[in-house]
């Protein structure tokens, strides 16, 4: 039997020519053989996508939220894409009665919920560049993207207020209206005024447009709509500025990549809406689902919450990141494992006979429907009960937990890769397609894609396994990045957009993501590092709650990594990784005693907290139960605290399945060290 393959060939390769690399063979979907799908006649822009389906859809729910009585959730209530639209105008005739016009800048900062979408699109309808904030970020990144966009108004969650005031007085120069979700406080509202500037809470600005009508601007494909800040981890965010055209197309390219596997999405649909919108994986995926009339339920903000959430909401349609994923998969097995050793054993039968018939190329849902109804339920009621899409994307999904999922959720277990500057769908695995198990599929019906060469890590596109750096080309595309010509230049190359990502083609036409380019340190004696082989070795410990990486040249603790990884201490390039339980692992002790010795170094107190150590020729163990304390003051940043605990599997290694000196193993075995 002949093996499938889901891509054609558009263009032949090219050599390597005028100290340019060599690039590979042009693909593009084998569903797109006779063209990219058209968008729906009529729908150029972001606010087409909204007021079409208002007038076919008039009476769907849109938008819902729970409903919180005496401080308990009760059930969703909902708005009608009709309710929506009659409240979205009501914003913009608000927005335009501040002064701000087409082509203005319009921020929008904190947690999803159904103000945040009437807001964005307010901004669509009348023209203006919707620029979201991410919730998760600090004052300084919100202060950036304020001036950076010169945002003249924002739309604020309530709790976020206070880390908008902590940018006065330097975003006061652009920023003059405040909007709240929520209530604004009279010490907030006094604040604001002393800077000349005003603040609203929701229903008071609401009602700044009740006696004005403004006409709604012509909105054209190439109109930017919005500017997504990339994260500032490697210096200031970018942005990106992602016009109509690309999410009209993006949209068009996945209806007719679900209509060609028998998934199509419809009005009956329902997504639960949690990841951040203010990221384009979101953005692009509640867009989708309002072209269909489908219906959007808000989880409450918190994640201890979510699963009562989605089994209120009953979603049919289950986005996630990896973390999530794994959370989910970390659950499973421990109830599993504390069910008994007869529902332990039924289980584990059942997973082994669905997962045979699933590599056989029997369907998902047909492989095993009595193991579904009687084992496997309970994992499907959990989410709901109605799932029978799930769609990972963001960051690589292990594929141990993607083969997982994909046995026990009765569902679809999707992967799929994009970027903010691709607008996030690039590639997605299809459904009962097991042979894409730990690969992003191949590419959405509305881009072509190719490898470049990368000879300096060893990728060769035309080697006989094609391996090289993604280049992506199509209407999907960013426009570039607001006010950096010069970084849109560095990756938009003759139309093709290169991603940092190294990829390999499978004989399916799937992609599988091997490697980044970018992420390559060369070390003093000239070797080349890639990051990600030594992230994938340190996670083989089971202690190792994350793992961050850096090659910064001082000794001090990187600001980026203080808010995301509390109990992560990076020291260095590559040299030290703190385990979840607190303990700090050398792996060069050399560098160790050159940063004990320097003046700037913060391993004094590390050292003098922990009274206990593991000296080896090849890496250094700290470990205490007591706490510990590091103060770093240089270049005025820096405050870390964490609570310290002994290291147990130094104690009991027989209990673990990798051990330090397997991991030490593993990292002299790669070559990695330094010498």
């Amino acid at each position: 039997m002949a093996q499938k393959r889901f891509i054609i060939e558009m263009e032949k390769a090219k050599e390597a020519k005028d100290g340019r690399p060599s690039i590979g063979p042009v693909y593009r979907s084998s569903f797109a053989r006779d063209g990219f799908p058209k968008p729906i006649e009529g729908m150029e822009s972001c606010w087409d996508v909204f007021r079409l389906a208002v007038e076919k859809y008039p009476g769907n729910r849109m938008l819902g939220q729970r409903e919180i009585v005496n401080g308990k959730a009760g059930k969703y209530v909902w708005l009608t894409y009709k309710e929506v639209y009659d409240k979205v105008m009501k914003v913009g005739n608000s927005i335009r009665s501040c002064g701000v016009n087409e082509g203005g800048r319009c921020g929008i900062y904190g947690a999803n919920s159904a103000e945040w979408i009437m807001s964005m699109e307010a901004c669509n309808a009348h023209g203006l560049y919707c620029v979201p904030l991410y919730d998760t970020l600090g004052a300084g990144a919100v202060e950036f993207i304020i001036c950076h966009s010169e945002l003249s108004i924002v739309f604020v969650e309530e709790k976020k207020i206070p880390e908008v005031l902590k940018t006065f007085p330097n975003t006061t120069e652009y920023l003059k209206t405040i909007v709240s979700f929520g209530k604004v406080t009279p010490e907030q509202r006094e604040e604001v005024e002393k800077f000349g500037l005003a603040i609203y809470y929701w229903e008071e600005f609401l009602q700044l447009g009740d006696d004005k009508k403004f006409d709604l601007p012509l909105t054209k494909k190439n109109d930017i709509c919005t500017i997504m800040y990339t994260s500032g981890t490697t210096g200031d965010p970018k942005g990106v500025m992602i016009s109509n055209e690309s999410i009209v197309t993006l949209i068009a390219g996945v209806k007719r990549l679900l209509q060609s596997v028998n998934e199509e999405l419809n009005e009956k649909d329902v997504f639960i809406s949690y990841l951040p919108l203010a990221h384009i994986f979101d953005r692009v995926i509640e867009e989708l689902f309002i072209s269909h009339g489908a219906s959007i339920g808000f989880w409450r903000g918190d994640v201890k919450l979510l699963v009562e959430d989605i089994g209120e909401l009953k979603p049919t349609i289950f986005c996630a990141v990896p973390r999530v994923l794994d959370r989910i998969y970390s659950g499973l097995k421990q109830k599993i494992s504390a069910g008994g050793l007869l529902r332990n054993t039924l289980f584990n039968i059942a997973y082994k006979y669905k997962q045979y018939n699933l590599w056989k190329g029997v369907k998902t849902l047909e492989a095993a429907p009595i193991c579904d109804k009687i084992v496997f339920g309970k994992v499907k009621q959990g989410l709901g009960g109605n799932v029978r899409l799930i769609l990972s994307g963001a960051a690589p999904l292990s594929t141990h937990v993607e083969a997982y999922l994909r046995v026990v959720t009765c569902a679809h277990v999707l992967q799929g890769y994009g970027l903010t500057e691709t607008c996030a769908g690039t590639f997605v695995s299809l459904p009962n397609e097991i042979s894409m198990l730990g690969t992003v599929g191949p590419p959405v019906p509305n881009v072509d894609v190719c490898l470049e060469s990368v000879p300096e890590m060893g990728y060769d596109a035309l080697s006989s396994t094609p391996r090289g750096e993604i280049c992506i080309r199509g209407k999907t595309l960013f426009s570039g990045y607001y006010k950096r010509e010069d970084l849109t230049k560095e990756v938009l190359v003759d139309g093709w957009f290169h991603t940092g990502d190294v990829g390999e083609w499978q004989p399916d036409g799937s992609m599988k993501i091997i490697d980044r380019k970018k992420n390559i340190f060369k070390l003093s004696q000239g070797e080349y590092v890639a990051v990600e082989n030594l992230e994938n070795i340190y996670g083989l410990v089971s202690d190792i709650d994350s793992v961050c990486l850096s090659n910064v040249s001082s000794y001090v603790l990187p600001e980026f990594i203080t808010p995301f990884f509390p109990l992560i201490l990076v020291l260095s390039q590559f040299h030290c990784v703190c385990l979840s339980n607190g303990v700090i692992i050398f792996l060069d002790t050399v560098m160790f005693w050159k940063m004990f010795l320097s003046r700037e170094s913060c391993l004094l107190p590390v050292l003098y907290m922990f009274p206990r150590c593991f000296l080896s020729s090849k890496f250094i163990l700290l470990f205490s139960p007591d706490s510990l304390s590091v103060n770093v003051w240089e270049d005025g940043h820096v405050h870390m605290q964490a609570a310290f605990l002994v290291l147990r599997f130094i104690f009991e290694p027989q209990k673990k399945k990798t051990s330090i000196k397997e991991l030490s193993h593993s990292w002299w075995y790669s070559s990695f060290l330094l010498a």
